[in-house]
């Protein structure tokens, strides 16, 4: 099979720990070729879209691949794109996923499905859960957020467009600096964000769990915040340390999983804390590479099976 997957600048990718690499050498391992696509290459032209693709040949090490050919490629004449791009999720994102929707309409097969992407706010579609979530407001007016911020004390704000921890902030009832924090976040009540209870959990770690075509991978990787920080976040200095799901992470991903994948979300990251649901990650899920390394279960593998099965 030809896969092709649109992941930011080669070079900036860190192969070491790079999800969409693991998927890459996993793939060509199983004979399929690889093509890489930068998203500003993407174009519509005469009825269909088309992009500059680069077929790479993945190898071990840093040094990760060799590039022997480049040509221009309408995507309909892959056997599966994948959308692996790294957020922010920006203008030029969504504009993206129009394009690719209209490959989808000449034949070709996305991963994850562009309407599925576009439609679903990372931070915003836990609320459709709400069995399995924490005290959540989703809310740009002030008020609103220091009434919630008074009711449960102690409570974690962070943008809706934002990643790896970023801009993320806990504020206490008491905190004397709550109301510049409110006021920065939300722009003077001109953006809306998200407020949820602190879990003291996060101690343990917020885990990480893949759920690969509406089924999860039996270990999640818990983000263990470094000294000093509440944010797991591995961007912010976390430690990942894979672990069994317990009980209420399978009930919590088993909930989800089906819901999900009739959207056309192949790969999910869905994020945990103690027994609570935070987010949903639907963009470029990561962390194949850190549960594989302390357990030996090939997520890489794994995801190349459903690939095989949903491109063919």
């Amino acid at each position: 099979m030809r896969f092709a997957f649109i992941v930011d600048p080669l070079a900036s990718l860190k192969a070491y720990k790079d999800s969409s690499v693991a998927m890459m050498r996993a793939a060509a391992k199983r004979g399929h070729e690889c093509w890489t696509i930068q998203r500003e290459t993407l174009a519509w032209r005469g009825g269909e879209v088309a992009a500059e693709a680069v077929r790479v040949e993945p190898r071990d090490g840093d040094d990760w691949f060799v590039a022997p050919e480049r040509r221009l490629c309408a995507l309909q004449d892959f056997d599966a794109v994948l959308m692996r791009q790294d957020p922010p999720f920006d203008f030029e994102y969504i504009a993206a996923t129009w394009l690719l929707e209209r490959a989808e309409a000449a034949g070709a097969r996305v991963f994850n499905r562009p309407r599925a992407i576009r439609d679903h706010s990372e931070k915003v579609a836990i609320v459709e859960f709400p069995e399995f979530i924490p005290p959540t407001l989703v809310a740009r007016d002030e008020a609103a957020i220091h009434g919630f911020l008074d009711e449960q004390q102690d409570c974690v704000l962070k943008p809706l467009d934002g990643m790896g921890g970023s801009s993320v902030f806990r504020v206490g009832a008491a905190d004397p600096n709550r109301n510049v924090i409110v006021e920065t976040l939300t722009a003077h009540g001109a953006r809306t964000v998200m407020v949820q209870r602190y879990l003291p959990e996060i101690v343990q770690g917020d885990k990480r769990i893949l759920l690969i075509d509406g089924e999860p991978v039996p270990y999640a990787l818990a983000r263990i915040p470094k000294p000093g920080e509440f944010r797991g976040n591995l961007a912010t200095g976390g430690t990942g340390r894979a672990q069994p799901l317990s009980p209420r992470d399978r009930e919590i991903a088993e909930g989800l999983g089906p819901r999900l994948r009739e959207r056309g979300l192949l790969l999910v990251g869905i994020d945990v804390i103690g027994d609570c649901l935070t987010e949903i990650n639907v963009t470029s899920p990561t962390c194949f590479v850190e549960i594989a390394r302390q357990t030996g279960y090939d997520v890489a593998g794994r995801f190349v099976d459903a690939l095989e099965a949903a491109a063919r």
